[in-house]
């Protein structure tokens, strides 16, 4: 059994990555439907919490169904990241992470994401003192380093779980790989074996299929993975990594009936949260993968993701699962 905190999870557990623009609550929803064991909100702004900007006050919505739910946030400033603190709390998450990776320009150039790991002192008293404000487990999801020549991984580790934090995800590339090159999960795997840690290490990555997952447990000794890309459009990926594991096996292809159910619940979810006009144009970019493979299928998909109104695009929804019934997905 793994524990953040005081919150039991099974054995190896699959987490949702923060994403922006994706980890919202309909999309948590599927994925918690499909197998996801904790899922994250997208990241949110510290700045954007106490301007109480309107974007960023949505984010906080979480539902009970989502539970076990973290809410994550960033930012560099102290005093501001406090406050978030008290406003977050109000949302009632089952725990507080901090965005210490994000490698994006906008949020490095502020020092905050993975700019931070520049400052490992800083990062340090942060969670320090966020833990201090709060009795919810703080949890840190990170990178490598900023770059090769200075990761320092094993002693940001430790300093972290010195200061209170209950569990670290680590994202297997440095913040100037960006998301190029192969993830490379060894300098995790050396956290997790390092015999001062005893919080969960969580490895964050390039875990694209049930192997690679299974790669993680075994080989590299992980607590648990954090899926993100492999995700998107694909709920069904958390459903998938856990029959493997159980029978060794691929569990069988995805049918048409539940891309398109799937899709439409996705669609009607977002639109329920956020509006008809949000609803339909934050659902687009799941569709590619919803119906990946499919021959002939440029005229459809451009009619997902060129409708402004809902209406037309379950028509669509409507059209491939009349049109393409019979198609057979490869495993």
């Amino acid at each position: 059994m793994v524990k953040i905190g005081n919150i039991e999870l099974p054995n190896f557990p699959l987490l949702l990555a923060p994403m922006e623009d994706v980890s919202d609550p309909p999309f948590r929803a599927l994925c918690k439907e499909q197998g996801a064991d904790v899922v994250y909100t997208e990241f949110i702004s510290s700045e954007g919490l106490i301007r109480d900007a309107a974007k960023s006050i949505m984010k906080l919505d979480i539902y009970e169904k989502e539970r076990p739910v973290g809410i994550q946030i960033f930012g560099a400033n102290l005093e501001s990241m406090l406050q978030t603190i008290d406003i977050v709390e109000k949302s009632n998450p089952d725990i507080i992470d901090i965005n210490f990776g994000c490698p994006v320009k906008k949020v490095v150039s502020k020092g905050a994401g993975a700019g931070i790991l520049k400052d490992v002192c800083l990062m340090e008293k942060l969670t320090a003192e966020m833990v201090k404000r709060t009795n919810l487990p703080v949890t840190v999801k990170t990178r490598l380093g900023w770059d090769h020549d200075s990761i320092r991984i094993l002693e940001v580790a430790e300093r972290l779980q010195d200061v209170g934090c209950q569990a670290i995800s680590i994202h297997g590339r440095t913040r100037a790989q960006m998301y190029k090159g192969q993830a490379d999960w060894r300098p995790i795997a050396e956290v997790k074996n390092n015999p001062r840690m005893h919080i969960p290490v969580f490895g964050n990555g390039d875990v694209d299929t049930p192997e690679r997952a299974m790669e993680m447990r075994d080989v590299y000794g992980l607590d648990g993975c954090m899926i993100g890309r492999a995700s998107i459009g694909n709920p069904w990926f958390f459903k998938q990594v856990k029959h493997f594991f159980s029978t060794g096996e691929h569990l069988g292809p995805i049918t048409i009936e539940e891309r398109v159910d799937a899709a439409r619940r996705h669609l009607q979810m977002a639109i329920d949260w956020k509006g008809e006009k949000l609803g339909v144009f934050e659902t687009r970019r799941h569709y590619t993968n919803y119906f990946k493979g499919i021959p002939n299928f440029k005229e459809y998909r451009m009619k997902m993701v060129t409708s402004d109104h809902s209406v037309d695009v379950f028509a669509a929804f409507d059209e491939v699962l009349n049109n393409f019934s019979d198609y057979q997905f490869i495993q």
